[in-house]
C-alpha cells in the first residue's frame, strides 16, 4: 500500500531526489497539497508497467510523433505536484521548446499522455483522482489499468471516464494515432 506523509513542510524538488538515490526501489511523489506519498515497486507492478512502456515506445519509433518516458520520470505539474506515471508521452514540439536545463531535471510540463497500472500498493480512488489531477494539468488522455478486475479506464478533458472491461485492445486514438494498447500480456503477467 502506497504511504501518504503530512510532513511539517512542503517537501522540495532537491528533497525528493535525495530520497530517491537513498531509497532505490520506492518512487517518491509530491500532492498538489505539499503529501508525500510513497510507493514500493514489487515486480509484478514493474513488469506489467514495463509492458505498457515497451509497446509505447514501440509506437513512438514508428511514428516519432514524440518522446516517451518510462516510471523514472518526474513532472513538475502547474498545480505543484510532481508524479511519475508508469509510462508517458509529450509531443515532439512541446519537448523540444524546453530548455537543456529544463529536459534535465523534473520535466516543468504534465505530459500529453499518461498511463498507470494499479498495483497492490494502489487503491482506485488514489489512482482516479490521480488521473484527474493529470487532465486538470494539461494532459489530453490518461489511462488507467487495474490487472486484478481486468479494466481499463480511459480519461480525456471534459468527457467520463470509458471504462472498458476484460479488453484485448483499447485503441487510444486520436492522441495517440494508430495506437492500439495490447492488455493481453498486462493482464496475464
Amino acid at each position: 500500500m502506497a504511504i501518504t506523509l503530512r510532513l511539517a513542510h512542503r517537501v522540495t524538488d532537491e528533497e525528493i531526489l535525495k530520497l530517491s538515490e537513498r531509497n532505490p526501489g520506492y518512487q517518491f511523489e509530491r500532492t498538489a497539497e505539499g503529501r508525500l506519498v510513497v510507493t514500493p515497486t514489487g515486480g509484478k507492478s514493474g513488469q506489467r508497467s514495463g509492458e505498457v512502456f515497451g509497446q509505447l515506445y514501440a509506437w513512438n519509433l514508428r511514428t516519432r510523433l514524440g518522446i516517451v518516458f518510462d516510471s523514472s520520470t518526474g513532472f513538475r505539474l502547474r498545480d505543484g505536484s510532481l508524479f511519475c506515471p508508469d509510462a508517458s508521452w509529450v509531443r515532439r514540439e512541446r519537448w523540444e521548446a524546453l530548455t537543456p536545463e529544463e529536459q534535465e531535471g523534473f520535466v516543468p510540463l504534465c505530459p500529453d499522455c499518461v498511463f498507470e497500472v494499479r498495483s497492490k500498493s494502489d487503491t482506485l480512488d488514489e489512482l482516479r483522482e490521480k488521473m484527474e489531477a493529470y487532465l486538470a494539468n494539461g494532459a489530453r488522455l490518461a489511462v488507467l489499468i487495474d490487472p486484478d478486475s481486468q479494466t481499463v479506464e480511459v480519461y480525456r478533458p471534459g468527457r467520463k471516464a470509458d471504462r472498458h472491461e476484460k479488453p484485448d485492445r483499447v485503441a487510444l486514438e486520436p492522441e495517440l494515432p494508430q495506437f492500439s494498447l495490447d492488455l493481453g500480456p498486462v493482464f496475464s503477467a
